[in-house]
């Protein structure tokens, strides 16, 4: 019996939407989830014992990803692109995106991209050095 817990996160900068499957039952549920890094990251947490995290690849970057790292919940960060979609499916809306992420995580079937260190994503707080 699997005990994890997948999460698939639908992330943009104003929402969260979390798509649930529990390992052990295969219970399937969606909710919205913090949009806080710090708050989303406590709540996964809460999610169960073993939380397995994904999401996609975006505009909101990689923070959420070193979070979850820092917290030792394991973290996907999928590449959209490598993303399966079925031919008929015409409807996009963030339930079914967050949903599907989940279950794709729980096959093994997402594309991890490489998570960037703070330096390399272009953050103001590191120092670069003189090339002299």
């Amino acid at each position: 019996m699997n005990e994890l817990t997948y999460i698939g996160l639908d992330v943009h900068a104003r929402s969260v939407v979390a798509g649930v499957l529990e390992g052990s039952t295969g219970e399937v549920r969606s909710c919205k989830a913090p949009t806080d890094t710090t708050e989303l990251v406590t709540w996964l947490r809460s999610q169960g014992a073993a939380p397995s995290v994904a999401y996609e690849a975006g505009p909101t970057g990689f923070g959420l990803a070193r979070a979850c790292a820092v917290a030792g919940i394991p973290c996907l960060v999928a590449a959209p692109s490598k993303i399966a979609k079925a031919s008929g499916e015409r409807v996009k809306t963030d339930r079914r995106d967050a949903l599907r992420l989940a279950r794709l995580l729980r096959l093994g079937e997402l594309t991890a991209v490489r998570v960037p260190s703070t330096c390399e994503e272009g953050s103001s707080s590191c120092e670069t050095a003189t090339p002299w």
